[in-house]
Formats: structure tokens, C-alpha cells, sequence
């Protein structure tokens, strides 16, 4: 890759991001489209998130991701906001152009988009989603948007989310065809009641993420039946507990690999108007 006096500037801002193959998929990506680009890692806390902002305004940036934990604050910077990212409350994604800053998030795009190229498809069903942080709201907005028949969402009883959530599940419920309805985690009757009506059940949570990996959000393999599909936004572990235990009932599984590789496809073609060589990318960082 050869940077010139005309290369646009793309990144990544969070913290921390020294592990993210964002900066590998989208180099890759420019390079195969001969794009004068470059994708670099910024590792950016949320209190100082509008000083980094403003200085990467001031010098021109073409856009950039943020992920944990300046997803959130993002929403107050921003001069416009699509849809996806207000209904959600988090921008993953940002344009600059002429000096505005458009905001969008990308993380439910990036899951349905999974869910396609799993092979399956729920447009029209029910689905059982775990957590109300952002990366589950991403879905649930999506996922509604979409055609999602019914969503239940299951939340902790005491989280800093409940009130969000419920504004949510309120707002999407008049405004889409989907219907959401709120449980709380520790409802096991309801739990088993929706699971078993369901085409879907997505893990939004952190449970079973390195380095916990021997907990699961599903604690009775039970629930799962054969005809079940079972995902988990985690992609560290590859095969997190929930769906080593769902695939040994019998269920189809998929992690959130592919909902981040698809993400970044959506945000490359904010900021290019091109389409992310997917195929490639996967076969090299992916597969």
C-alpha cells in the first residue's frame, strides 16, 4: 500500500483496539479495489472522544468506526443521525462530509446479514434475544425493521438499560410490524415458553466471552430442540459454551464472525460507494 498526498483517512476509535482485525479487513479491502485509502487504530476513551473528533474533523478524516466504550457518546456529536442509529441510541459508523458528521450504525446490518449467509431465513418469525446492551439493541432494531415477526427480549432485572429498553420495545411496536415484548432473565417459564415458539435464539450478552468461557446464558440444554437455530454475537471463543451445548441438541449454530466482517462491509460502502470484496476478505481473516 502506498500512502500519497491525496490517500483518505478511515479508522477505528475505542478503546481498547490493539486486537481488532478491523485495520486488516479494510486495508485488504482497499487494496484489492485500488482504492487511495488507509484504516487506522485510534485508541480513544470515552472522555475524550470529542477532543479526537474534533482534531480528526479539523484534518479531513473521510469517516470511521467506533466501538466500545464511544459508541454511546457518539449519538451527541454527530450532526445527522439515520434511523437505525437514533432508534438504537449508538453510532458505530461516521461520514465526514464538508464538515458534517453523519452518524449510522452498521452492527445490526451486519447481523441479519449473518443470519443470510448462515443460511437461514426469519423474516416473517419470531425470534428470542438475550441482553439490551448495544450490540443486542443493534439487532433488535434491525431485526425489526426488517420483518422480524415477534422479539423477546430478555434483560437482567436490575439493568441500566430497563428504561431504554422499554421506550424501545414501545417506539419499534408502533412503528414497525414487529412486536417486542420484555422479559426478565430470571423468568425460566417464559424463557422456555418463547424458545420453544422461537425460529431464533441470539445470545446479546457478554456471557461466555474469553474469559469466561466456561458460563453460558442458557443454563438447561433442555430448551434446545433441533429445529432451533442458535447464535451468539461472540466471536471470542469461535464456539462459546451456549452453542457447544445447543449444537449437541441437535441445533444449527453461528457466532458473530460474520456479523462483524459484514458490519464493515456496510461502513466501507458508506465511505467508498463501493462493495467490500466479502469473498475475499472472509477466505483470508475469516475462514
Amino acid at each position: 500500500m502506498n500512502i500519497t498526498g491525496h490517500t483518505k483517512l478511515t479508522g477505528l476509535l475505542g478503546s481498547p483496539v490493539g486486537h481488532s482485525i478491523s485495520p486488516l479487513m479494510h486495508n485488504e479491502a482497499f487494496r484489492q479495489l485500488g482504492l487511495d485509502y488507509v484504516y487506522l487504530c485510534f485508541d480513544v476513551k470515552e472522555d475524550g472522544l470529542k477532543t479526537a473528533v474534533d482534531g480528526l474533523k479539523l484534518a479531513g478524516i473521510r469517516g470511521f468506526n467506533l466501538t466500545m466504550p464511544d459508541k454511546n457518546k457518539m449519538i451527541e456529536l454527530a450532526d445527522w443521525l439515520s434511523p437505525a442509529a437514533e432508534l438504537i441510541g449508538a453510532v458505530n459508523t461516521v461520514t465526514h462530509e464538508e464538515g458534517i458528521l453523519k452518524g449510522y450504525n452498521t452492527d445490526g446490518i451486519g447481523f441479519m446479514r449473518s443470519v443470510e449467509d448462515a443460511g437461514y431465513d426469519i423474516i416473517g418469525q419470531e425470534m428470542t434475544l438475550m441482553g439490551a446492551g448495544g450490540a443486542a439493541t443493534a439487532v433488535c432494531v434491525q431485526a425489526a425493521l426488517d420483518g422480524v415477526k415477534r422479539i423477546n427480549l430478555f434483560l437482567r432485572k436490575k439493568s441500566r438499560f430497563h428504561q431504554r429498553t422499554e421506550k424501545l420495545a414501545h417506539r419499534l411496536c408502533g412503528d414497525t410490524s414487529c412486536e417486542v415484548v420484555l422479559y426478565e432473565q430470571g423468568d425460566q417459564k417464559s424463557l422456555k415458553e418463547c424458545i420453544g415458539r422461537s425460529r431464533i435464539l441470539v445470545n446479546g450478552t457478554s456471557v461466555g466471552m474469553l474469559p469466561e468461557t466456561d458460563e453460558s446464558i442458557i443454563e438447561d440444554a433442555s430448551l434446545f430442540v433441533p429445529e432451533l437455530i442458535v447464535a451468539d454475537l461472540i466471536y471470542n471463543p469461535k464456539e462459546t459454551k451456549l452453542l457447544h451445548m445447543a449444537k449437541e441438541r441437535g441445533c444449527r449454530t453461528f457466532n458473530g464472525m460474520y456479523m462483524l466482517l459484514y458490519q464493515g462491509a456496510e461502513a466501507f460502502k458508506i465511505w467508498t460507494g463501493y462493495d467490500m470484496p466479502v469473498d475475499i476478505i472472509k477466505k483470508k481473516y475469516f475462514d
